[in-house]
């Protein structure tokens, strides 16, 4: 193997943990530069915020958008004097922006303040406590899609995130969700799990934010990516500066169809995923995928080290 078939995978909302980052940051003189400049453009101490919480702040969509990006972006300085070689990039929602950023699609200033707004946005598209956010295990896309459909008169409801087969989250108005969830079980969903995100992205709910992000955009600076981003909204790759910044506007009020995303970056030709930032929710559903792909995952000194020494053993191979 070599390090042709890389592709490097950016966590989403629910990979947030208060702690997340910290050895990194204690680690590497670097990654403490990350925190210091992201902070400067939030207006806040991030790292305080990832490292000590509290968790109901942290899980508040416009705190934990930023704190996600930066930690990813903080796990990228880490792993970047590795120069790995890239396929393509990938991330799950939220993470379009770190993958976005990571192939050199917009700066890390102008990343951070993006993201920030597009928290605050969705937060403002929906009062809080009237959206629910939950996966359902063990039925069908077609299955989700029609208990989506009979809960329809409840209010918004949709199918959110096609993960993995088996695991699709639905989102929308809080009485929808919840009848959509009622349905799905007598159609033979396994499990309804509650997801900790406080707004539900990827419905109709938010093309009001979508549209406020959109005049965002004119401001920055977009450049082409380095490498193939495979977007949410298509499955599809993508590498000019236009087409990345109308996929990022269509990528709120759509489905994030990850699975499929994960079959595109395996057609061309990756066989080898890093999940870069918190958690390893990413790895597990390309597991789920792709049985056979090889996945690794850096977001502290120790998973660092084992995913360098195993990509620097595979290489030699």
């Amino acid at each position: 193997m070599t390090t042709s078939g890389i592709a490097f995978l950016f966590p989403g909302q629910g990979s947030q943990s208060v702690g997340m980052g910290r050895g990194l940051y204690d680690a590497f003189p670097a990654v403490k530069a990350v925190y210091e400049e992201a902070s400067s453009v939030l207006g806040y101490d991030v790292a305080q915020l990832c490292f000590e919480g509290p968790a109901e702040r942290l899980n508040l969509t416009e705190h934990t958008q930023p704190a996600l990006l930066v930690s990813s972006a903080a796990a990228l300085k880490a792993l970047e004097p590795a120069g790995l070689t890239l396929v393509a990039v990938a991330g799950h929602s939220l993470g379009e922006y770190s993958a976005v950023y990571a192939a050199g699609g917009l700066s890390f200033r102008d990343a951070v303040a993006l993201v920030q707004k597009r928290g605050r946005y969705m937060a403002e598209a929906v009062p809080p406590g009237t959206g629910l956010v939950a996966a359902l295990l063990g039925l069908s896309a077609d299955m989700v899609k029609a208990a989506c459909q009979e809960a329809a008169s409840a209010g918004v409801v949709a199918a959110a995130n096609f993960n993995s087969p088996g695991q699709v989250v639905i989102a929308g108005e809080k009485a929808a969700v919840e009848r959509a969830i009622e349905i799905a079980k007598t159609k033979g969903c396994k499990k309804a799990i509650p997801l900790p995100v406080s707004v539900p992205v990827h419905t109709p709910l938010m093309q009001r934010a979508a549209d406020r992000l959109a005049a965002e955009f004119d401001g920055v600076t977009w450049h082409d990516l380095s490498v193939p981003l495979v977007n949410n909204a298509e499955a599809a790759a993508l590498q000019r500066a236009d087409d990345i910044r109308t996929s990022l506007v269509r990528q709120l009020p759509a489905s994030v169809r990850w699975e499929e995303s994960v079959q595109t970056m395996a057609g061309m030709g990756v066989t080898t995923f890093v999940e870069i930032g918190p958690g390893t929710v990413l790895t597990g559903l390309v597991k789920r995928i792709l049985p056979g792909a090889a996945t690794f995952n850096v977001h502290d000194p120790k998973s660092l080290e084992a995913t360098v020494a195993a990509l620097g053993v595979r290489n030699q191979a």
